[in-house]
């Protein structure tokens, strides 16, 4: 936990500095350790190197100029610490699918941005993903093209009518365990926030054909709220051997708006700790209190 922690503290480095001039030494400073030994845990815990993830981050952004600004190709490149155009169009055209003057000209017509807030292609549905919690019907779950980590979309789950204030909605989906049993698997994601009241997080859960809960993560001691910016976040858990179904999301309690993006669900080695949340209630020695009059 220590460790992801100081990989969320890099990214957020990297986040609040993305139209800066970045080095591997600057960010390895920050989260005090070598590069050689931060570069390590970098790619460890995210899956890319660092490298990588600004280079993502930085065509994200570009992306996001390209839409609503009027700046020229080669500003922006330049912007995006590109060392020339012709490199920042060879990787853009291998993120994208094709170059920034036909990725203007082909999405631009269809972004709107507005003072009021932000677009949503809320009519469209998010494939393979469902929506439930206590009151469903008080929250949304959409995709986002104005707010993004990576690509062109993101996932977004947010309050509609505030009602109760214990209430919950969830973005999930659940599938077979039979081909992760006996592995340690983790789920990871980037999540960013805008007035969470109560909470939000990811969550995992591990059922057996009973469906008793054998293994459950829902980031209930390490809550995220208030408005934070995207940063990296993960639940690592290990599917017995009796394991039937696994369930996977992003739970939202009460007031809020989450963002989620670049979701992986993956095996680690056994070097990676577990964070499975205890749900045993201590258990008595023998009955009690059977005449109710206590």
């Amino acid at each position: 936990m220590i460790t992801h922690n100081i990989i969320q503290k890099s990214i957020q480095y990297m986040e609040d500095n993305l139209q800066d001039e970045l080095t591997l030494e600057q960010i390895a400073a920050h989260a005090g350790f070598s590069p050689y030994h931060f570069h390590r845990l970098f790619r460890k815990e995210v899956g890319i190197n660092i490298a990588d993830y600004l280079r993502s981050r930085r065509l994200c952004y570009a992306s996001r100029l390209l839409l609503n600004t009027d700046e020229t190709i080669i500003a922006i490149s330049l912007n995006c610490y590109f060392e020339s155009q012709e490199a920042f169009t060879r990787a853009f055209k291998k993120m994208y699918s094709m170059p920034p003057g036909r990725y203007r000209k082909m999405f631009a017509p269809h972004t709107y941005s507005t003072l009021g807030g932000d677009y949503m292609d809320q009519a469209s549905p998010v494939k393979d993903w469902f929506l439930t919690g206590s009151q469903p019907q008080n929250y949304e779950m959409g995709v986002d093209r104005s707010i993004v980590h990576q690509g062109n979309t993101s996932g977004y789950l947010k309050e509609s009518i505030a009602e109760d204030p214990g209430q919950f909605g969830t973005m999930m989906q659940q599938f077979k365990a039979e081909k992760f049993v006996g592995r340690r698997m983790r789920f990871s994601g980037f999540v960013r926030t805008s007035g969470v009241q109560e909470y939000c997080g990811l969550w995992m859960r591990v059922d057996n054909n009973a469906q008793d809960i054998l293994q459950f993560d829902n980031m209930n001691n390490r809550k995220i709220n208030g408005d934070t910016g995207w940063n990296h976040y993960a639940i690592v858990l290990d599917v017995p051997a009796n394991s039937a179904t696994i369930s996977i999301g992003v739970l939202l309690m009460g007031k809020g708006h989450v963002w989620v993006d670049s979701f992986k669900f993956e095996e680690v080695d056994l070097s990676v700790p577990t964070t499975n949340l205890e749900m045993e209630s201590e258990l008595l020695d023998g009955p009690s209190n059977l005449s109710f009059e206590e």
